[in-house]
């Protein structure tokens, strides 16, 4: 019986259908017996409004229905749940307890829900390549050494492997998963990236994979470009925009400090942050500039004079505010300013130079305490030409989508190349500018 696929981030927050199960079993208290699980199954089901029987009724269906011998499926089922329920232990062979446990969740077909239609496209999956990429991954984690395959779960790789190529890729995924998450099995970064690309591709909800999954992440470097949009101070300003905030500048400053991106290895995104101010912090430019630049970027959101702060005592706020989430999260890391890149400089100066009349003929916030677009033009151009050209760009981009400037498609193209010579992600311009494209 081959899956239906969904796009399944349309209807959970997380794990659904068997691999689900498992988990609540491993994470129930105290004893599990049949009835304890039926309960827990029920929960499932209850899943997205209820859509959460038709996984877990296919899930089921997609085992009994296949080749896969009932030890391996045994197998996978105590790994996955950290051995909290086996239905050997009640004297039931592991298939007669699947077709028991499946009669109130008949595989069927979902109904069309317009709710969610025009928003989630179902993936087209090449099922053949599917199988192929997860039994890679199941290789790679039985690879990693003992833990994967330790006793009692000697057959486990070949378990898993039997119920991607027999049963369902999609579910033996899920269980891999699973197993790595009960048994605290760590992954290496390039298959955590393979592993979220298999995520993006099932069209799964994003915690699926990472949520409880142990990664060893290589140290924090912040010349390492992985965030997919924007970062840095650019990227801490924009969260200040609007008129009304929920929480005060020092939280909104707590909550970007460890916004790390679902990729990024723990303190990244203070770590480039932190390399923003710093150049600030230990150029040449006024304080008087700093304060405009920041003004600007967070279309006066925050007002730090307003507040009684200068720009420099901004920035070394927002410095030890870094620091403290290195120091938690990635001690080890030494911060310190890093080379200046200038070797696309002379790029951005000529954007900038070609935009600057349209900036000029525009104010940020104009009806509170303007800024002049020329001000703010000027005070970019010295970022670039005295502090740093990759800093200069991003508050460049920022600018534009503050002050909603049109661009032609060819002065976009450029931003995306020069974006792309920075290393920046591949939403950071489109999200910023891609909507102020004139197409006539």
């Amino acid at each position: 019986m081959a899956r239906r696929r969904e796009a399944y981030g349309a209807f959970y927050e997380g794990d659904f259908g068997l691999s689900a199960l498992a988990a609540r079993v491993h994470a129930s208290a105290g004893p599990v017996d049949p009835q304890t699980v039926l309960g827990l199954a029920a929960d499932v089901a209850g899943l997205g409004e209820g859509e959460g029987a038709v996984e877990l009724g296919t899930d089921l269906r997609l085992l009994l229905d296949s080749a896969v011998p009932d030890e391996a499926l045994r197998t996978v089922w105590r790994a996955a749940t950290g051995g909290r329920f086996d239905p050997a232990g009640h004297g039931m062979d592991f298939r007669g307890w699947l077709r028991r446990f499946a009669e109130p969740y008949p595989a069927r077909a979902r109904e069309r829900d317009s709710r969610y239609g025009s928003l989630f496209t179902p993936p087209v999956i090449d099922e053949a390549d599917l199988r192929e990429d997860v039994v890679t991954e199941i290789r790679a984690s039985a690879a990693e050494g003992g833990a994967f395959a330790a006793p009692p779960f000697a057959g486990l790789p070949g378990a898993l492997e039997s119920i991607a190529m027999e049963a369902d890729a999609d579910l033996a995924l899920r269980l891999l998963l699973r197993v790595l998450k009960v048994r605290r099995i760590a992954v290496g970064k390039e298959q955590y990236d393979r592993l979220m690309a298999l995520d993006e591709r099932l069209a799964y909800p994003g915690p699926l994979v990472y949520d409880d999954l142990a990664v060893r992440w290589p140290p924090v470097d912040p010349a390492r470009r992985d965030a997919e949009g924007d970062f840095g101070l650019t990227a801490l300003a924009s969260r200040f925009a609007g008129p009304w905030h929920a929480h005060t500048p020092h939280e909104v400053l707590a909550r970007a400090v460890a916004d790390d991106e679902t990729g990024q290895t723990p303190g990244s995104a203070a770590a480039v942050l932190l390399q923003d101010a710093l150049r600030l912090l230990e150029s040449p430019l006024p304080t008087t500039v700093i304060v405009t630049l920041w003004g600007a970027a967070s279309e006066r959101g925050y007002d730090i004079e307003r507040a009684g702060a200068d720009g420099r005592e901004w920035l070394r706020t927002i410095a030890a505010a870094c620091r403290g989430r290195l120091a938690e999260v990635a001690p080890d890391h030494r911060p310190g300013t890093l080379p200046v890149r200038t070797a696309h400089s002379g790029a951005v100066q000529d954007l900038l130079s070609e935009l600057t009349p349209e900036l000029a003929r525009r104010t940020v916030s104009p009806h509170a305490h303007p800024l002049p677009g020329a001000d703010v033009a000027e005070a970019v151009a010295r970022v670039v030409a005295e502090v740093d050209p990759d800093l200069g760009l991003r508050l460049l981009v920022r600018l534009l989508a503050v002050l909603a400037v049109p661009l032609t498609e060819e002065r976009y193209a450029r931003f995306r190349a020069l974006g792309e010579r920075f290393g920046y992600g591949a939403w950071h311009v489109p999200e910023a500018l891609e909507l102020l494209v004139r197409n006539d």
